[in-house]
């Protein structure tokens, strides 16, 4: 049996959600989902839910172990410098049956001063959006702290949110500090930080399963929250065939778009990390190493290739889209 690396599949975590929704099932063609699930948690550095391998003969270890064995050559010599034998990256799906609260995120700083963990910069890929669909991202307008604390405490925040239509395709950028909400009938792919922490702010009064409000996060939140984040977390793009296409490049992740109807080879020597595929659209067949080696990929199934995998032949089945992952560690 070969020992060399080859690209990794993981067994999904569900995570079940008061606003979780049926489309893991009827979409991804999934099965033994649970009711009102509204999270799929594909690949997790997250402590306590690790992502662990599903496929070849690393099935049964999690990603923690498989670094502290392979190293750069799993995650990237720059990535490994960077991170340890901690995996840095959560990408999910989220499925929004009803409208998330709205909430907000903190840095690195505060972070790692309350919770010991990293801060949560997050993107998002609409994958899936019922007509009228919405989301909240960003304010419409400069607030002072003063004026946001008035505006909670008054029922006033609603008319201060940036709130805008989605269709298939849309990508938000959402730093720390920008607040969010992602709204009803939206199914959408999420890379963030390997972070869990997040400040409810307003959760439209709903009721958990014991009958009692949801707990909010307000006195939290406030240190957490940038004032101006307004109006700038839609990211534009225009796709090309057969050739990946930027949509997101920040310091924790970066993001392509890679549409392709007809066999194209790649190669990566320059890109020190693991890659993340995930599918969006379609189908396909990715091979790699000197041989015939490959995995299939279809809509809402995720892969980690390893960096120590430097060429991929990409074969559609009829059409595909693929989100490609990865991190650029700037060693200035």
């Amino acid at each position: 049996m070969s020992n060399i690396l080859y690209p990794l599949k993981f067994s999904p975590v569900y995570k079940t959600k008061i606003w979780g929704g049926n489309k893991f099932e009827k979409l991804f063609k999934r099965k033994g989902i649970p009711r009102h699930c509204g999270e799929s948690w594909e690949v997790s550095g997250v402590e306590g839910d690790l992502s662990v391998v599903c496929n070849g003969f690393l099935k049964g270890n999690n990603l923690d172990e498989l670094i502290e064995v392979y190293m750069g050559d799993l995650v990237g010599d720059s990535v490994y410098e960077t991170f340890g034998n901690s995996f840095p990256l959560l990408v999910k799906f989220i499925d929004a049956s009803d409208d998330l609260s709205v909430q907000v995120h903190p840095g690195d700083d505060l972070a790692w001063e309350r919770h010991n963990c990293p801060g949560k910069t997050e993107m998002w890929y609409v994958m899936h959006a019922e007509e009228g669909s919405q989301l909240v991202a960003g304010l419409n307008r400069k607030l002072s702290k003063e004026e946001y604390v008035e505006a909670v405490e008054n029922g006033g925040l609603h008319e201060m949110l940036n709130i805008l239509k989605v269709e298939n395709g849309d990508v938000f950028f959402v730093p720390p500090g920008c607040v969010h909400a992602i709204g009803k009938g939206v199914l959408l792919c999420e890379v963030q930080q390997a972070s869990d922490i997040t400040y409810r702010i307003f959760d439209y009064n709903r009721l958990d399963d014991d009958g009692k409000p949801r707990e909010l996060h307000t006195d939290l939140a406030v240190d957490a929250m940038d004032f101006e984040c307004i109006n700038n977390t839609k990211q534009k793009y225009s796709s090309k065939n057969n050739e990946p296409v930027n949509i997101i490049d920040c310091k924790y992740f970066t993001t392509n778009i890679f549409e392709f109807d007809m066999p194209v080879e790649r190669d990566f020597p320059e890109i020190d990390s693991f890659i993340i595929y995930i599918c969006v659209e379609g189908g396909c067949r990715i091979e790699y190493g000197e041989g015939n080696d490959s995995i299939d990929l279809v809509c809402g199934e995720t892969v980690l290739v390893p960096a120590a995998i430097k060429n991929l032949r990409y074969y559609p089945q009829g059409r595909a889209k693929l989100m490609e992952v990865y991190i650029k560690i700037d060693k200035n």
